[in-house]
């Protein structure tokens, strides 16, 4: 399943995220996911170098190899945006066109980058091998103190307060995201962790609409007035938590996911489901595209398969009416400074 995006392109609708994961875990992961069908890789927030892109994986046996690569938050991704590269250009060289792959970099726009979007592009695309990007995302909307094009440590004053750049402007920024579609180093461009007014903000000043917005989103937090609002201007929604971060966030900023409710428990029992399968099957019937982490193999495998049911609309609406308006995954911790107040 796949969602075309404004700019014509397909993205996938199910995705893997691999957050914390590491070393050899991540690369059979990826491995066991290629070969159930991901072609869709999230892997925001992980700590180490991935080398999953060099085990020898023969894509070509793909009918469509679509592949999505994110890296963010003070991580080492330089050896592995370089790795992606050589492997790419292995597969261009037997046969395997340039066309078939849809490429975003292990680093989506960081804030510290706001002020130099294109030469943050071309490092990207000279460490990924690469001559375009399908996909490039503005990653928070905030520009903060440049640490150096390509760097992505979070600088903060003498307070551990954000060091924030009051001298660029979103409206500057998102120009300067377009400027890439004309000079053909990106085909789409897009925003993540946009509400409503900022999303509004950059259609009236857009002449290239933004063809995602990616954004926490789970029945916990459904943010349904969000999501209509980009699905109707034409701007895919993809959650980057769509199970609610689960064991992940409950360590990092002490929240709960949904998993553990009897509603979904109840639903998952009615249906012969797993509850994260009632999750994410909710999330593509909303139309948007779901991105979740586990390093179990029949998780997944189940969590492929959501193709495979339909929920009713009676069962939607129960899930409608269990919003919290509850965030789960929050940068204040470490940023000092609450971005969504």
């Amino acid at each position: 399943m796949a969602i075309t995006l404004n700019s014509g392109f397909k993205m996938p609708i199910i995705g893997l995220g691999v957050w914390r994961m590491e070393g050899k875990e991540i690369r059979d992961l990826i491995i066991n996911a290629i070969n159930i069908g991901y072609r869709h890789f999230d892997c925001a927030g992980g700590k180490k170098d991935f080398d999953f892109l060099v085990v020898g994986v023969d894509f070509l046996v793909s009918v469509v190899c679509l592949i999505m690569f994110y890296q963010s938050v003070s991580l080492p991704i330089t050896r592995t945006k370089q790795k992606l590269g050589r492997h790419l250009q292995k597969h261009f060289e037997v046969g395997l066109s340039r066309g078939r792959i849809f490429s975003l970099p292990p680093r989506l726009l960081w804030n510290s980058d706001h002020g130099h979007v294109v030469e943050a592009c071309k490092d990207s695309l000279k460490k990924l091998q690469l001559d375009y990007l399908d996909l490039y995302l503005v990653h928070f909307p905030v520009a903060t103190k440049h640490t150096g094009v390509g760097e992505t440590d979070s600088a903060l004053d003498e307070d551990g307060v954000l060091e924030i750049d009051t001298t660029i402007s979103l409206e500057t920024t998102w120009h300067a995201m377009e400027d890439l579609i004309s000079m053909g180093l990106v085909r789409s461009i897009g925003i993540s962790n946009c509400d409503i007014f900022l999303t509004r903000d950059c259609l009236a000043y857009s002449k290239v609409k933004p063809a995602v917005n990616q954004i926490e989103t789970h029945p916990y937090f459904q943010r349904d007035s969000l999501v209509k609002f980009c699905q109707k201007h034409g701007i895919c929604v993809t959650a980057h938590t769509p199970l609610g971060g689960a064991l992940a966030n409950n360590e990092w900023f002490g929240t709960v996911s949904c998993l553990d409710d009897p509603v979904l428990t109840g639903l998952a029992k009615k249906y012969k489901k797993t509850v994260a399968q009632i999750v994410l099957r909710w999330g593509i019937q909303r139309n948007t595209a779901v991105i979740p982490k586990t390093s179990k193999l029949e998780r997944l495998e189940e969590n492929f398969l959501v193709s495979e049911f339909e929920l009713t609309k009676e069962d939607m609406d129960v899930i409608k009416s269990m919003d919290r308006k509850y965030r789960t995954n929050q940068p204040a911790k470490f940023w000092g400074v609450d971005l969504y107040a």
